[in-house]
């Protein structure tokens, strides 16, 4: 008796989806990234416009001045959809969690000086608000903006935002034995602390902008660019002998920063090179944004004792603007 073991190929009748196939040809296998991003997004067959907002259909290129041939142009060069974004995520998370483990076991936060801590508490603890505020802001963009090249990651971008805030929380529950007291605090300082009202009026302004790509601006070449650029690559004389301690703590907003800006960065430089208009647009707008976040936050710099990281911070978004080719 003989087994003979036969293998067959089957051709596929087509590769990929039908509005897939459309923008990359027939004959060519799609990505994940692809099939879950090109053209995703409805364009016809609404029933009726909001209420709220009658004027605009629910995905509208009206909705901001900059005006697209494309809005699938801006793809995301990380080429994250939702099973890549929480693999990125959950690695990263797991070096957060053996930094907290790394200085629990050591107790590196009870062995900082009181002036540390205080620095802490009124420098560092504040920000899950500005995280906080920065959340609603990419939530924001991502009801208002059209094309889901640019909306599904600005929903993960607020996710992450949320995550940070949860980060910043964790380091206040560090400091203060796991009470809370110190986040009770911290939110206090942000609403009554002089030094912290420009970044509060700044982050409470961009909530009421209706325009989705100036938010977008707004949020990342200004808060972005430069508050967080300032506290997590330019502070380390805040934190004083904590500085080593609080880089531990906040190594995935360094890692977070780093690859955000792949993706911002292009959405930006894509959308400005579409033409002279949009270019002029962007960089009114980015202009803008940065100088009064730079404004926003030179006090707070003064106060936790370093004027010149604010300026540091604000000539690195101005030079990473002018390198997306925006005049700023």
């Amino acid at each position: 008796m003989t087994v003979q073991i036969k293998t067959i190929d089957l051709e596929p009748k087509r590769q990929t989806f039908g509005h897939v196939a459309r923008r990359i040809g027939g004959d060519k296998p799609a990505s994940r990234y692809q099939e879950a991003t090109l053209d995703v997004q409805a364009t016809a067959n609404f029933h009726y416009k909001p209420l709220y907002e009658a004027e605009f259909w629910q995905y509208d290129t009206r909705k901001t001045a900059v005006v697209m041939e494309d809005w699938y142009k801006p793809l995301d060069p990380r080429q994250f959809y939702y099973a890549t974004y929480n693999i990125a995520r959950a690695n990263m998370n797991q070096a957060v969690e053996r930094n907290f483990a790394f200085v629990e076991e050591r107790g590196l936060i009870e062995k900082l000086s009181p002036e540390t801590k205080a620095a802490i508490g009124r420098g560092l603890l504040p920000l899950r608000h500005l995280h906080w505020g920065s959340n609603m802001n990419m939530t924001e963009i991502t009801q208002r903006g059209y094309g889901t090249a640019v909306t599904a990651p600005c929903i993960f971008s607020a996710g992450d935002q949320l995550g940070m805030a949860q980060i910043v929380s964790r380091i206040g529950l560090e400091l203060d034995g796991q009470t809370g007291q110190s986040l009770d605090k911290a939110k206090e300082i942000w609403l009554s602390d002089d030094a912290w009202q420009g970044v509060r009026r700044l982050i409470e302004d961009t909530f009421v902008e209706r325009d989705f790509f100036q938010l977008y601006v707004a949020q990342t070449l200004a808060v972005n660019g430069v508050l967080f650029e300032m506290f997590y690559k330019h502070a380390d004389a805040f934190w004083r002998d904590g500085a080593l301690t609080i880089a531990m703590l906040t190594e995935f907003m360094s890692d977070w920063r780093a690859e955000e800006s792949r993706w911002s960065d292009h959405v930006v430089k894509t959308v400005a090179a579409e033409s002279e208009a949009n270019k002029t647009l962007v960089s009114e707008w980015a202009s803008r944004w940065i100088d009064r976040a730079i404004e926003a936050a030179k006090p707070l710099a003064a106060a936790l004792g370093d004027e010149g990281a604010a300026a540091k911070a604000g000539e690195a978004a101005k030079a990473r603007a002018r390198a997306l080719g925006l005049n700023v």
